[in-house]
């Protein structure tokens, strides 16, 4: 399932992606208890959704996928809704660095032994089609191509082997990034987590939609220019790994996002350098997962 989390008449829901059409996960409910006499309920955000509805929602889309019928005339085209960031509340965006073996050579640096963590506040999550607002204080705003994994099912200390079974989905992030303040502060938090540096979404991909998240193509073009074209092939730490190495340290819980990092073609590592300009559309693709695309503006 392609997820979503969108306005239509001032009202959010959360939806399914289908065909470019949009199918509300509440009102599907209520035709699968007409049709069945159940009383399955879907409410809350996308995080309660993750947290509580999981094998209701895989029900309710089995069923609507064998029984096309029953709910013809019940979708609206995608371009009739406001898509919303997917999840705007995660309890925790963690990130990783250098984790690309291209985005390694060309910064004519070896590749680092163990994962290179930080994080994004959740608050400069955006949707897609919202701005990128670049900051008076820095001169060198860059973007950042990620695969994002979404957890679905909580856990500490858990093993590569079991690491698939906390992952819900797959999302698409932009770790937009304030190059001078990055450097400037040497950690690189305040640098990465202005209000809109993490475009999010416009989906999550389910796992079971995605055969394998180690070979997917992922690129990026400034004002369609490409700037960066790589495959998560290349990852130098892969999800298992990085799911099994943080959860050593702290908890994920349903909603957490990792954002995996980026491949080479980064503007500040580009000669002449490439940095966000007002005016400048910044999109993403990653294969079977979509697009994201945003505008930049002062």
């Amino acid at each position: 399932m392609k997820l979503l989390t969108y306005h239509v008449k001032n009202e959010k829901k959360i939806g399914v992606l289908e065909n470019d059409l949009v199918y509300c996960l509440a009102e599907l409910a209520e035709l699968y208890n007409a049709e069945r006499n159940e009383s399955v309920t879907i409410e809350g955000d996308m995080l309660s959704l993750i947290e509580n509805h999981q094998t209701a929602i895989h029900n309710i889309w089995d069923w609507v996928q064998t029984n096309p019928s029953k709910t013809e005339g019940s979708a609206v085209p995608v371009q009739e809704v406001t898509i919303a960031a997917p999840i705007s509340n995660p309890g925790k965006v963690v990130c990783v660095g250098n984790n690309y073996m291209d985005h390694c050579i060309e910064q004519n640096v070896e590749p680092p032994k163990k994962p290179m963590i930080f994080s994004k506040w959740a608050t400069c999550i955006i949707a897609d089609g919202e701005d990128i607002v670049l900051p008076p204080d820095s001169e060198q705003v860059d973007y950042e191509a990620e695969l994002a994994v979404v957890i679905g099912k909580a856990g500490k200390n858990i093993s590569e082997e079991e690491a698939f079974d906390h992952v819900f989905g797959y999302t698409i992030l932009n770790d937009v990034s304030a190059r001078d303040i990055q450097f400037e502060d040497v950690q690189w938090v305040r640098g990465k987590s202005y209000d809109t540096f993490a475009p999010l979404g416009p989906v999550i991909v389910t796992k079971d939609e995605i055969e394998d998240p180690h070979n997917l193509d992922i690129r990026l073009e400034v004002n369609g220019e490409p700037l960066q074209d790589s495959n998560t092939k290349h990852l130098i730490f892969n999800i298992p790994h990085i799911i099994s190495y943080l959860s050593k340290g702290f908890t994920f819980q349903p909603g957490d996002i990792i954002a995996t990092g980026t491949p080479h073609g980064v503007g500040v590592f580009r000669n002449p350098q490439i940095f966000l300009q007002p005016g400048d559309s910044c999109k993403i693709e990653i294969q079977s997962i979509g697009v994201l695309e945003n505008k930049v503006v002062n």
